[in-house]
């Protein structure tokens, strides 16, 4: 059996801004960065082997902290960036307007086709993300990897392997810095492959973390 543990990247200075992120980037913020040790901490216990982490800012700053505890290489891996949000990216949320607010609920509110301008599909996210983690398969037996990524990407990921389609209403909510688990294996009483064994924990953040949009 393969336990992936994935971790969301540590609050960035748009996730305070209420500021859309995307794959465009900010720096962590100062809690932030405090919430990438706590959980590098929880992962010193956790036998890490590997660091596997979307190429994007955030996401290699958290892992590098990450890493550095666990005293494991970071491995860069594009398919765990962000979902694309095309033309709303780099924009404060409530700047937006009636048509671009339905443009980005369409991201969240289960529409099968939905996609903002210029931006990705909810299915194309899906289909990369599995793809990332699958390759994680190919790891030496007895690695312990731990995914740094995002919160959309990695809803999405975790809500495909439990059976929902990628687009599906979003119902988990997976704050910064929060651990989640999937495992491959085989047994008598689940489906074979991935399962899902926890998710979102914060219990080793000392202070509340915010999910994507602050609710």
């Amino acid at each position: 059996m393969l336990q992936v543990y994935l971790v969301r990247h540590g609050e960035t200075e748009w996730n305070a801004a209420r500021r859309i992120q995307g794959q465009s980037d900010s720096a962590l913020t100062a809690k932030g960065e405090l919430q990438a040790r706590q959980v590098a901490q929880r992962a010193r216990s956790l036998g890490i082997t590997h660091v596997v982490t979307s190429d994007l800012g955030r996401t290699r700053r958290t892992a590098e902290i990450i890493a550095d505890a666990c005293g494991c290489p970071v491995i860069l891996e594009p398919r765990l960036r962000e979902l694309h949000m095309g033309v709303l990216e780099e924009r404060e949320i409530d700047s937006l307007t009636a048509e671009e607010e339905t443009w980005r609920k369409q991201m969240v509110d289960g529409t099968p086709d939905g996609r903002i301008p210029q931006g990705e599909s909810m299915t194309e996210l899906g289909a990369r993300m599995h793809e990332a983690l699958n390759s994680l398969l190919e790891l030496p037996a007895g690695s312990v990897p731990l995914v740094v990524s995002h919160g959309i990407a990695l809803g999405c990921l975790l809500g495909t392997i439990i059976g929902l389609p990628p687009y599906a209403e979003r119902r988990l909510r997976l704050r910064n810095c929060s651990i989640s688990r999937v495992d491959h294996q085989q047994s008598p009483w689940l489906a074979p492959g991935w399962i899902v064994e926890s998710a979102g924990d914060v219990s080793h953040l000392d202070l509340p973390a915010l999910d994507e949009l602050q609710r």
